[in-house]
């Protein structure tokens, strides 16, 4: 499993579209909203890297509001369960 981190910056009047378009692609297991120079993080997982080449370029940067992207390739998971409580902080249970 290949693991890809897409910085997404977006139309601002068109986040929450564009958020929604990039989640409902193949391969994007994720995307948040968040605060800082970046309106966007996507997760990309696919199985292989020839795949990123798909999912991102073809796919993410094609999403109308797509400013731009920053993808950052992870070579390694220290802990998943780590990983999984940070990007959960400040959300509730079942939410």
């Amino acid at each position: 499993m290949v693991t890809a981190i897409v910085f997404i910056k977006a139309d601002v009047a068109r986040i929450p579209e564009v958020a929604e378009q990039v989640a409902a692609i193949d391969g994007v297991s994720e995307v948040y909203s968040v605060t800082g120079g970046l309106d966007l993080i996507a997760l990309v997982r696919v199985a292989r890297h020839d795949d990123l080449a798909t999912v991102i370029p073809e796919h993410v940067n094609r999403v109308p509001g797509v400013v731009s992207t920053e993808t950052h390739i992870a070579f390694r998971a220290y802990s998943s369960h780590d990983l999984e409580a940070a990007f959960s902080l400040g959300q509730e249970d079942g939410v």
